[in-house]
């Protein structure tokens, strides 16, 4: 029970990160494999906040998510704007090349060393239930991750502006001629995006450390829960990312020499059943 808890939590995080990406990629339709370059930077906000300046923990990982969201606005207005119309082989050079930029930013303010990070009292320690030894800031990424699932379920599925985003994305020329902001809606929706991402990299220093190679050694991860969740699905981003965090927690517990091959034999035989994603829709 422990195992699947602590699987839980890992996928929960792993959501509150991937989930921006369910934004920009899913429901955008736009290549940005430097997705985890805005949760680098929301994470090495956090401990600086936290570590340098000792602001409080909330404090600091509101700072981090819209510290993203900042840097998602201004990439958006600056470059991705640009790349909308271009083929999807000039989007994903161009990210791949915004990921090395970062990295050697990061190696170049903070050096290449893990960055540590001190937690609150409040997160600290364990839960012993009579079945299961529950950790403290585990059980937190658990209710942060449910939180956001239905807020964004909700923001996209239900309200005005999820209606514009998709008549922006499906039919942006109809969506003009209706008079939705087109070029509004978009740099909200990757500041969404962004922002989530930073709050994941906040959150998440502690179980997945922090240091410069951070958005290339996750870049899979985030992309194996879009695909196998379905595009512009945040309940399928959703079960993909705890399906992923238990059999990665159990496989490195049980059998540890077989390290994340786990994870791709899951994600193969998913989209050898569903190749469309676990809530995606078929093509026509």
């Amino acid at each position: 029970m422990t195992i699947l808890f602590d699987g839980i939590a890992s996928g929960m995080l792993l959501f509150l990160i991937s989930s921006g990406l369910s934004v920009t990629l899913g429901l955008m339709g736009i290549i940005n494999l430097a997705h985890g370059a805005f949760a680098m930077l929301g994470g090495y906000v956090c401990v600086v906040a936290l570590d340098r300046y000792g602001i409080p923990f909330p404090v600091a990982v509101l700072m981090a998510t819209l510290s993203a969201a900042a840097a998602g606005v201004a990439l958006e207005r600056l470059v991705y704007r640009r790349l909308y119309g271009a083929g999807q082989l000039d989007q994903v050079l161009f990210s791949i090349g915004l990921i090395f930029v970062s990295m050697a930013l990061a190696r170049w303010l903070f050096g290449p060393q893990p960055q540590p990070i001190r937690l609150p009292g409040w997160l600290q320690g364990q839960v012993q239930l009579p079945w299961i030894e529950i950790g403290v800031y585990r059980a937190f990424l658990i209710v942060l991750g449910l939180v956001v699932a239905v807020t964004l379920h909700r923001a996209v599925g239900v309200t005005r502006f999820g209606a514009r985003l998709r008549a922006a994305v499906d039919r942006p020329a109809v969506a003009r001629g209706l008079g939705i902001d087109v070029d509004r809606v978009f740099v909200v929706a990757f500041a969404i995006g962004s922002a989530l991402a930073g709050l994941g990299g906040a959150v998440g220093v502690e179980l997945l450390g922090l240091d410069p190679s951070f958005p290339l050694r996750y870049l899979v991860y985030f992309l194996i829960v879009v695909v196998v969740g379905g595009s512009g699905s945040f309940e399928g981003s959703l079960v993909a990312s705890v399906l992923i965090g238990i059999f990665d927690v159990a496989g490195k517990y049980y059998v540890p020499q077989v390290g994340s091959f786990i994870i791709y034999t899951v994600m193969v035989v998913m989209l050898i059943v569903r190749p469309q994603g676990l809530f995606g829709r078929p093509s026509p």
